[in-house]
């Protein structure tokens, strides 16, 4: 039976209501109602989270399919998932999980996971890591954090892929634990946050700084949206802000959208991932990647998918899709020119 487990990071206000802090949301949530997850539920004046050991979705995946290109690269991720989402994006990717509590004719059952559990399968299938992803893990934080914890007792790492949406409190909790993450950033523009995603922008920023500050790898994506995040001055901000406030070697993915949930807008063009390529590039990062192209031969001088170093030039890690084909960098470097390659456990 699934465990009635309470929440963390709230607290109790008058009239059995009850505020939680465990996204930048802060939902005010009154006796026998949910937040805007849908999955932490005031019951009485005390909030519980429903889906404690409640997984929708457990693979063993390639640590480059989170994406994380610089963390322990061409090992596996052991990645799970509950339902719910604290965003309804209109394009989402993973929607039929991830807005499964919020679509009513979305039915999906769940198998039951405790923490103990993960973390056994995690060990026999010999993952580095386990990734809590594919929908977001802020919103089943208390399953994640338990989890976490066990992991690191037996070495191993753990990540998150997340929409960077977590208050500063809950990313204090989990720091500890946190060993790596990709954070979507969606857009630079707040109106796109609200609109289109049910949220604001600035604490995604916040988050993406906080990461840096304590010592988390970090990697950013875009999943770049034809009509809605695709403007060249828009990409331009991003990059920026990745290379000025993170750092020029936080490595920046661009993603291809393909339709999907409540937007029909075309695929993204190769022409703009590649354009949204150089602009990173421009702006001074030094590991920018374009992903969700399978079978597309970039243009000359366009490093799609592997990784280069960024003083000479020199191919490091050769990826074909997911997969890594070879790897030479050696002691965190380049075997060439002895430049220091940013990541973790590169080689």
């Amino acid at each position: 039976m699934p465990q009635r487990r309470e929440a963390m990071v709230y607290e109790k206000l008058d009239e059995k209501a009850v505020r939680c802090h465990l996204c930048a949301h802060r939902c005010l949530i009154r006796d026998g109602r949910k937040g805007i997850c849908l999955v932490r539920e005031n019951q009485n004046g005390t909030l519980y989270t429903l889906v404690y050991g409640q997984a929708v979705a457990i693979h063993v995946d390639p640590i480059e399919k989170k994406p994380l290109y610089h963390f322990y690269p061409g090992t596996s991720a052991y990645s799970v998932a509950t339902v719910g989402c604290n965003y309804r994006c209109q394009w989402c990717q993973n929607w039929e999980i991830s807005q499964a509590v919020r679509e009513e004719h979305l039915l999906f059952g769940s198998l039951e996971a405790p923490p103990e559990r993960l973390v056994r399968e995690a060990r026999r299938t010999q993952c580095r890591s386990i990734a809590y992803t594919y929908t977001e893990p802020t919103i089943f934080f208390e399953y994640a954090y338990d989890t976490a914890r066990l992991a690191h007792s037996v070495g191993i790492a753990n990540v998150f892929v997340t929409n960077g949406y977590m208050t500063e409190e809950a990313l204090e909790i989990i720091q500890p634990y946190l060993d790596a993450a990709n954070v979507d950033l969606k857009a630079f523009r707040d109106e796109t946050y609200r609109k289109l995603i049910g949220a604001r922008l600035q604490p995604v920023l916040e988050t993406l700084k906080k990461m840096k500050e304590q010592g988390i790898w970090l990697e950013v994506t875009t999943l770049v949206v034809t009509n809605v995040n695709d403007d060249e001055g828009e990409l331009r901000e991003i990059a920026r802000f990745i290379s000025q406030e993170l750092g020029p070697d936080v490595p920046w993915h661009v993603s291809r959208y393909h339709p999907a949930f409540k937007t029909d807008e075309p695929p993204t063009p190769i022409t703009t991932l590649v354009r949204a390529w150089e602009i990173g590039r421009e702006e001074g990062l030094h590991y920018v990647y374009v992903g969700n192209v399978p079978g597309w031969a970039m243009p000359a001088g366009v490093r799609g998918e592997s990784t280069y170093c960024p003083r000479c030039n020199t191919l490091l890690i050769n990826r074909t899709g997911y997969f890594i084909t070879a790897n030479r960098v050696r002691n965190g470097a380049c075997p060439r020119c002895s430049t220091s390659i940013a990541g973790v456990g590169l080689g």
